[in-house]
């Protein structure tokens, strides 16, 4: 059995081998050489057979070279480098493996990687949390940075950075000339020590003095500019312009300053100067700063990361999750304070003999363990102290130990940076060691380099685990199966050590396979961040002020809500007289349906039901007694467009058509059926069957029907199919039909309103106010057409340029102008009409209005809907935006929604207000002090938006507080109605022949 020289001992003799190659200055030398190389050459025989061909190869030529005295010395030294490279190779895998044993706990499997992940996940959601924040070391605390910036800020900006022992202020004008441009001047103030360990006040004064230094050499003393603040400290935010310190870290002690607000010591400082003035909109962590800065250059950042002196993260985190503060629409950036990971003990079995040595010598002790472990603050020390305990067991210097190798501080970060350089590392290390005291030999050197490599290595995992689990975080926020973001990173740790970033990068990439990550350096630092914060700012403050101006037409106070009222009933009293029917708006139709079902109804009817691009045909069972019930079988057809806007006779050939195959699909063409038409358009009837058609709405335009009896129309259509034979008793609207369904199943029903594609109400009103009709004696449904309240112009105070925009754009321009402010047909084409002039006004998707956006009737009212549902995420909003070819960020959804929300809200209110109307003057018509009724509604406003029905409750009770109004929705539609109508037309027309008889 073959037995292999020590990997130590293949070390020494190629390192004996490439030494006597160097030394060229004598015969004697040549002599050494020969030697040597003969040595190497039996050696490497008992050596693996991969490395013994090279080797022999080698050292017999370099044998051959040293006995030719010609022979090129510049070869020699080739052969020497490769025996060298062999050397160190074999030295550094024998120390390194040395090394790996001794610092074995400092070695991380990717196993024991994601179990930090998910333990720090779990840290994310405690100090979220409302309850768990108290005692979570993660305080993930609220920034009041909404939003990242868009590219549309601009203007002069003063930015402050106080974070470590230098003071840097900067000025930053934000310009868009061409295209937007960032100037920067600065200058950096020391912070001396007796500042940093004395009390707030000096410290503070020390700021505004430096601040007034700086205003005076840039002349700008007379203005009063925006000022960011990054103040790099634990903080508690209620505000943006706020931070309450909670703890000093950094070597920072000054007194009288934890649980103080820095933004009113700093302006108490700035007062107590008198000299100049500054608006302080901001206050900022470094690593939000980071993120803003980076943030400006590509808006896909939302995470920012410091590494250096010391370290923490922060990201932008969904409002909803954050139990902190109020409100759960958009986002906010939380400032994580992940540096204290771990002050709980959940770090402890990863924690080292030398991480607890660091901790107990620090300012500090039991504090931002997890910074300790990781930050440039304390890598250098943690080396120092690895390297003093292997002297001391002798794995290293030969056991020696110097006064400088034992003294604190004496290893610094950029010490271990420098020593794990590719090329000049181990010299780096040779001179470090020496300046220590220690006389190092080649293989302490590469001892101390791998020493090194394992501190640092360790600590870009750890943050790796750390960035590993926000990341997550923000992929389940989003609920995309792989995230693409950028993360921001400034820190002297990460730019100046040689071998980090790859490393870092490296890592995440393995322990967040799923998540595209750029990491994008802060070249400005933090103190430009601090600028485009308050940049943000003051773009969102003035751009919230002009979506408020805007959206405020949309407000309506009680007054203007009672106004609407008073004037509703204007129009109603002018369209019940005979004297103004004529001229008035708001038709009140007389409908001749004199009452409502009483429970006797009985017998099979067939029902039509046309008000929109659907037209539907019913057999409706009606059966009296002990139980009643009504049985219904339907079937929908489509009205083309071509058919809606063709001629008269196209129309009501294809009504005919689809009754004649409803007919067949039931098997009843010989039966002849009572009928009943609703007709959901504005009609004048002279009886219950005959309905004269005032003017089309909803996008109808059929010709030759204005101004014809709707049902001789439909009549004649019957007679030239010459198929079947009906008995048309009732042609009734749609909310007619829907107060007659609701009246079947609730006595009180005597109010019929339809909020859906379009907009009317009916009632029961005395026949004595129904001048247009013979007899006074009883009461008549009235069909209100009250869409149309509001074309003599009495609205025009309330309507804004929107609502003119849909007007002249409408296929009936001046007319239905209540109905286009409150119905669904035309509410999304409100809201796209707010959305193109925020769009050009640079509010809303970063000012590009979409093709899609540009399309008429795109924006359905069913999407106002589902935005304004309080269960919708704002990720899903943006997703339907998305459909709709709108590419849009957190803030755009949330003006969306806005802008949705206000509208809808007009919408019900000023449906209520006519509501509260109307049931005003029926309970003053019965001369009631108190009345209760219940409306009948339907319509896929009412019945599919997530608010609408509650707004306009609320707004009847407070406008009509003397009726106790109940809302009852018609499940089976005014299908239904339309059958009821005509049973009871039937029962009227059987007890009339019996008079008569």
């Amino acid at each position: 059995m073959t037995s292999h020289a020590s990997p130590l001992s293949r070390s020494l003799s190629l390192g004996s081998t490439a030494a006597a190659l160097r030394d060229t200055a004598s015969s004697h030398a040549r002599h050494r050489l020969v030697q040597s190389a003969g040595g190497l050459r039996e050696a490497a025989g008992r050596w693996p057979a991969g490395e013994t061909r090279r080797v022999r190869f080698l050292s017999r030529r370099a044998g051959s070279l040293a006995l030719r005295p010609s022979a090129r010395w510049r070869e020699i030294k080739m052969i020497a480098a490769q025996l060298l490279a062999y050397y160190f190779t074999e030295l550094k895998d024998d120390q390194n493996k040395k090394i790996d044993k001794y610092l074995y706990s400092m070695r991380f499997s990717d196993e024991t990687l994601l179990d930090i992940m998910s333990r720090f996940r779990r840290e994310l959601g405690n100090g979220l949390g409302h309850d768990t924040n108290p005692t979570a070391t993660v305080k993930m605390l609220p920034t009041f940075v909404r939003s990242i910036p868009d590219g549309s800020e601009k203007g002069d900006f003063i930015a402050l950075d106080l974070g470590g022992s230098s003071f840097r202020i900067l000025r930053v004008k934000v310009s868009h000339e061409k295209k937007q441009t960032v100037q920067m001047e600065s200058q950096v103030y020391e912070t001396p020590e007796d500042i940093i360990h004395g009390s707030g006040t000096q410290l503070f004064d020390h700021v505004a003095d430096c601040l007034g230094d700086f205003m005076d050499k840039q002349k700008i003393k007379d203005k009063k500019l925006p000022v960011g603040f990054t103040f790099s400290f634990p903080c508690a935010q209620t505000k943006l312009d706020e931070a309450v310190l909670l703890t000093w870290t950094k070597r920072f002690k000054a007194s009288g300053v934890e649980g103080m607000d820095a933004v009113k010591l700093l302006n108490k400082a700035i007062k107590k100067r008198g000299d100049y003035d500054a608006d302080i909109m901001a206050v900022v962590n470094d690593t939000v700063g980071t993120m803003m800065t980076c943030g400006f250059d590509d808006q896909r950042c939302e995470v920012g990361i410091i590494i250096g002196t010391g370290t923490n993260a922060c990201y932008m985190e969904e409002l909803r999750h954050i139990d902190l503060v109020e409100g759960d629409e958009g986002r906010m950036c939380i400032n994580t304070e992940w540096g204290a990971f771990g002050d709980d003990g959940s770090l402890e079995d990863i924690r080292t003999e030398f991480d607890r040595e660091i901790d107990r010598g620090s300012l500090n002790p039991g504090k931002q363990l997890f910074e300790k472990m990781v930050s440039g603050m304390y890598m250098g020390e943690l080396v120092r102290l690895i390297l003093v305990k292997m002297a001391k067991e002798g794995l290293l210097f030969e056991g020696r130990i110097t006064p400088e190798l034992l003294t604190k501080g004496k290893i610094e970060t950029k010490h271990v940076s420098a020593i794990e350089k590719s090329k000049e590392g181990l010299t780096k290390s040779k001179e470090i060691l020496t300046r220590l005291g220690v006389e190092p030999s080649q293989e302490d050197c590469v001892a101390v380099q791998h020493v090194c490599t394992i501190v640092s290595f360790r600590s870009a995992n750890l943050i790796a685990a750390t960035l590993g689990a926000i990341l997550n975080r923000l992929k389940d926020n989003k609920g995309v199966p792989r995230l693409r973001t950028t993360v921001g990173i400034d820190g002297s740790l990460y730019k100046m050590h040689p071998q980090y970033a790859r490393r870092l990068h490296k890592t995440v990439r393995r322990l967040v396979p799923d998540s595209d990550v750029r990491f994008l350096l802060s070249e400005s630092g933090s103190s430009k961040g601090a600028a485009m914060v308050t940049a943000v700012a003051y773009r969102l403050a003035d751009q919230t002020r002009q979506i408020a101006q805007t959206l405020d037409e949309f407000r309506l106070s009680k007054a203007q809500l009672l106004e609407v009222k008073k004037r509703m009933r204007v129009e109603i009293e002018n369209g019940l007289k005979k004297k103004t029917h004529d001229t008035a708006t708001v038709k009140m139709l007389p409908t001749f349906v004199r009452s409502t079902p009483d429970g006797t109804e009985n017998g099979d009817f067939l029902a039509l039901d046309l008000g929109g691009t659907n037209f539907r045909v019913l057999l409706v069972r009606i059966r009296s007694g002990k139980r009643r019930s009504v049985e219904m079988h339907n079937k929908i057809y489509a009205i083309p467009i071509e058919v809606m806007q063709g001629t008269g006779e196209e129309l009501f050939d294809h009504i005919v058509y689809c009754i004649s195959d409803f007919l067949d699909y039931m098997g009843m063409k010989n039966a002849r059926l009572p009928l009943g038409f609703t007709f959901s358009f504005p009609c004048k009837q002279t009886s219950l069957d005959a309905g004269i058609l005032v003017n089309w709405t909803k996008g109808f335009k059929a010709t030759d029907c204005e101004g014809e009896d709707v049902v001789d129309l439909l009549r004649e259509g019957i007679k030239r199919k010459e198929e079947f034979d009906l008995d048309v008793v009732a042609v009734v609207n749609d909310t007619v039909g829907t107060m007659m369904t609701c009246a079947y199943e609730e006595a009180t029903c005597e109010v019929g309103l339809i909020a859906g594609t379009g907009s009317n109400a009916c009632y029961m009103e005395e026949m004595r106010n129904i001048e247009m009709v013979e007899g006074d004696k009883g009461r008549m449904c009235v069909n209100m057409e009250w869409g149309a309240f509001g074309d003599n112009g009495c609205l025009d105070d309330i309507r804004t340029k929107y609502d003119r925009a849909v007007d002249e754009n409408s296929l009936n321009e001046g007319k239905q102008r209540y109905e286009k402010m409150c119905s669904g047909m035309y509410l999304g084409e409100i809201v796209r009409n707010i959305l193109i002039d925020l769009t050009k006004r640079g509010f809303l998707f970063r000012g590009q209005i979409s093709e899609t956006l540009k399309t008429r009737g795109i924006f359905e009212t069913k999407f106002l809907s589902q935005i304004e549902s309080d269960r919708l995420a704002l990720l899903q909003v943006r997703a339907i935006l998305q459909q709709l070819g709108l590419d849009s960020t957190c803030d755009d959804s949330i003006i969306v929604k806005e802008v949705c929300g206000t509208v809808s809200r007009r919408a019900a209110q000023i449906c209520g207000a006519g509501m509260a109307a109307v049931v005003d003057k029926i309970r003053e018509n019965r001369g009631l002090d108190h009345l209760e009724i219940t409306v009948g509604v339907d319509g896929t406003l009412y019945k599919l938006h997530p608010h609408f029905s509650r707004i306009m409750h609320q707004t009847v009770k407070e406008l009509a507080p003397k009726c106790d109004v109940n809302f009852l929705l018609s499940e089976d539609g005014s299908g239904k109605g339309a059958a009821l109508i005509t049973a009871v037309g039937v029962r009227q027309r059987e007890l009339e022949l019996q008079q008569q008889k």
